[in-house]
Parts: structure tokens; sequence; C-alpha cells
């Protein structure tokens, strides 16, 4: 099958050997995709979908009983997303462990201490790093499940609006008589589609959340903000085979974490400029309507399979527009910055004092070239694969500004977006750093300039004021 960004996709048709291969094809799990909704072969929550098993049984015979019971299922009337579903299918996701066999478990009063002891040594080793001051008014612990219920809410902000979109596409592709005939119909099917939506992202969410070891960890703030968190456990899988003591590993991912906290609470204008890069790249979404009414206008009635074929065929890939490109080079630059700051910040930080600094610095680097958490989550969920070279680059133009200009100079770019790297500085850091080199030059230059004139001017002033009182005396000598 074709997949959209979100993944969009109905299992096949009921196999044809009867009620012993419809009990086979759901032992194995068949037809059902990562998300309980694409091809056949794959595990998970959605192994026991009720809507797959629903949809591979239905034959035109019993059609109306389906939707009738589908109706009755799917009774959600809220946003594009079911976000009920979302939270329960992350939190069974969690429950069921990782792939290694580690399983999500409370997090102790050790664990906690620990934590709060890095984060408050990481911002301490910060100061000599960046001009910026500590962000984190408090540093938490916890677990996977608590890293779900946490950052929910802004996964629903960053998804939302894209789901709104391609939602809003689906239902303005049938002709006006049709939407009229229809009209519960297409409520269903958006109730349908809200829970495919939370279906697969709290799939995304929940397996998310057994690779992260922060709260930061895709370059946007996913938890409260001034709180910095750290998951023990995950940090224990991290580190496990690296050959390094596990208080340097979670030292060093402190000062990570602390890091992105002390950017986003000290530059205001930062997170709405992400979360709005979002927003334009949803509203640039455009579905291929004609391509959609062609498939429409060719579906039979009394043969529901044919709409399963089509969906199966991924009848609703939206069209790479402009508007979105713009959108996601936007973003992406944004996020390689942000992304790029840390990694240089916290390598000055690390480096004089920890002997891992820099394998802990290449391992990190890597997990996010080979698909980490950011490329996998922003893949799934709006299409966007972060690239490990704008990284790389950002961090060298970060580390030589530093070597111009100072940390102060470094760090008085994100006074205003304006003032930031774009795409194509990235592309020649070098260029970048030796340019603002002249401009600020030349600033200081006027500045000097404007600064003398001045002081001349005042001089001036100053010689002809007893002039003018002498004048003024004698004047009034003369009158008297």
């Amino acid at each position: 099958m074709s997949d959209t960004p979100f993944g969009f996709g109905l299992p096949p048709e009921e196999p044809e050997n009867g009620d012993e291969g419809k009990k086979k094809d759901q032992q194995s799990g068949g037809g059902q995709g990562p998300f309980g909704f694409g091809p056949p072969g794959a595990g998970g929550p959605g192994a026991d979908n009720p809507l797959a098993a629903m949809f591979g049984s239905m034959n035109p015979n019993d059609l109306g009983a389906a939707f009738q019971q589908l109706g009755q299922m799917l009774s959600y009337e809220g946003g594009p997303v079911n976000w009920d579903m979302a939270k329960q299918i992350a939190r069974q996701t969690v429950s069921q462990g990782t792939s290694d066999g580690t399983k999500d478990a409370s997090v102790g009063p050790a664990e906690r201490t620990a934590v709060q002891d890095a984060v408050r040594l990481a911002d301490l080793w910060l100061d000599d790093a960046t001009s910026l001051p500590s962000g984190a008014a408090s540093a938490v612990a916890w677990s996977r499940a608590e890293w779900v219920e946490a950052t929910l809410p802004v996964w629903k902000e960053l998804v939302d609006p894209v789901a709104e979109r391609v939602g809003a596409a689906m239902g303005d592709v049938l002709p006006e008589e049709m939407q009229a005939m229809a009209g519960p119909l297409i409520g269903m099917m958006r109730s349908m589609g809200g829970a495919m939506f939370g279906t697969q992202i709290g799939q995304a969410v929940g397996v998310l959340a057994g690779e992260v070891v922060g709260s930061t960890d895709i370059g946007l703030p996913l938890g409260p903000a001034g709180k910095a968190a750290l998951l023990p456990l995950n940090i224990a899988s991290f580190g496990k085979d690296l050959g390094i003591p596990l208080e340097e590993v979670r030292l060093y991912l402190a000062l990570r974490e602390a890091a992105h906290q002390r950017l986003f609470s000290h530059v205001p204008w930062l997170r709405s400029h992400l979360f709005g890069a979002v927003e334009g790249y949803a509203r640039g979404i455009k579905v291929d309507t004609a391509k959609l009414e062609d498939v429409v206008g060719q579906l039979d009635p009394q043969n529901p399979e044919q709409l399963q074929d089509a969906l199966q065929q991924g009848m609703f890939q939206p069209e790479d527009t402009p508007e979105q490109k713009a959108a996601l080079a936007r973003l992406e630059t944004a996020l390689a910055l942000v992304e790029g700051w840390v990694d240089a910040v916290v390598h000055a930080a690390a480096k004089p004092r920890l002997s891992s600094a820099d394998a802990l610095r290449e391992t990190l680097r890597r997990r996010r070239a080979t698909g980490g958490p950011a490329e996998q989550t922003f893949a799934t969920l709006i299409g966007l694969e972060l690239r490990p070279r704008r990284l790389r680059d950002a961090s060298r133009l970060w580390a030589s500004l530093t070597d111009a200009r100072g940390v102060d100079g470094r760090d008085g770019l994100w006074a205003h977006p304006d003032m930031l790297p774009t795409a194509s500085d990235l592309d020649d850091p070098d260029g970048f750093v030796h340019r603002e080199q002249l401009d600020f030059s030349e600033l200081d230059k006027m500045l000097g300039e404007a600064a003398s004139g001045s002081a001349e001017k005042t001089n001036l002033k100053k010689d002809d004021a007893p002039a003018d009182e002498n004048k003024d005396d004698d004047k009034g000598d003369g009158t008297e």
C-alpha cells in the first residue's frame, strides 16, 4: 500500500478459506500495519483493533449493519484527532516494553536525586559556556508513562493543524449533492479519521517514549516550561553498551537538557517560531482533489471492497506544494540551529571536564544520523526528515562564531529571528562568520564616528558658552 504522511490505509479482505482462515489471520495480526491500518505482518496495539477486524469482514450484505456498529463505536465528536484514544494506545505501547525487553517502571527516590544533582551540576558548568542564564526552575525524573502524560498537550498542538487540513480535504472531495445525502456518513467517517489519527499518533508517541532521554530530544520543548526532565530507565539503556560510567552519561545528557531549557526560556520568540512553521506546513497541504474525485466517481456503492482497495492504494496523497517546501525548510533550519547551538555549547562545557565528552558527542550525532527520535517522529507525523548534515554545519557555525565574537556575541544572535543564520548560511558557515565580522566592524566604526562627532559638538558648545555669557554681561553693563 502507498502510505500518506499519516499512514492511512485499511486491511485487505477476509481470507477466502472461511472461519479457519479468518482465525489464523487474526492470530497472526494479518492485515494490520504498525498502527493497525497498514500492510500485514505487523503487531502492536493495532493487532487487536476492532476497526480493522470490522473492515476485514465487511461485505455488501452487511454494509448497513457494519456502519451502524461503526457509528456506535466511534461516537467521538471532538477535533481531528481522538486524543483519548491516542493516550490509551500510547500507554498500552509503553506497558508492552521496548524491543530490548526493558519494561517501564516507577522512578525511585535514588534516581530522582541523581537526576536533580546532575541537572544542578550541569547548570553550573553551562554558566561558563553561554551567556544565557539557567532556564530550569526544577529538575524531574520521569518514567516513560509520565513522559507520555506530560508531552501529549504539546503533541496535540503540533499535530492538530496538520490533521485538520487532511481531514478537511477528505470531506471536501465529495460532490455537494453527495455531501447532502451522506451527511451522517461523513460524520462517521470523520470520527473514523479521528480514531485512525489517534491510533497512529498514540503508537508513535508510545514508541518514542521508549527511546527519548529527556523532554527536548526532538529539538522542541515538549514538557512544561522551566522543567528539566530526564528518563533514568532510557538513560541506562542508552549508555548500556558504551563502556562509559552511567554517571558521566547522565551528566552529559543533563547538560543537553539544561542547555535546551536555557535557550527556550530566554529566547521568547523561539517556540512560536518553530510551532508556526508546523502550522505553515499544515496551511500548505493541498490534496490532489482531481484524483480523489476520479476515484470517488468510479466507486460502485454495491461494491464496498472497491473503496477499501482505493484507500489501500493511497488516494489521499498530499501534493508537494511550494508553501509546504518553504515551511519545512524554515522549520528544518530553525531546528538545526537549535540543535547545533546545544551541541556546541554542551561540548564547550563538557570537553574540559569529562573524558568521555568526545565519545558521547559522536554517539548522539550518529544516533540522529541513523534515524533517531527526531527524524522518526517528524517523518511519521508531518513528513519532515531532519538532515544530520545540517546539524553538524550548524554546530560548526556556532563554534566559529564563538571564536570570532565570543560567547556574548554568539548568543546575541538569538535576540531576533532576523539575525539568525539562514539555510544558505549553513552551506557556508565560514562565510557567514566572516561577513558578520565585517558587518560588526563597520557598525563599530559608525558608532565610533557618531560618538566622536557628538563629543566634538559638545566641546564646541562648551567653548562658545563663556563668550555668550560675557556678551550678555556687557549688554547688562551698558544698560545700567
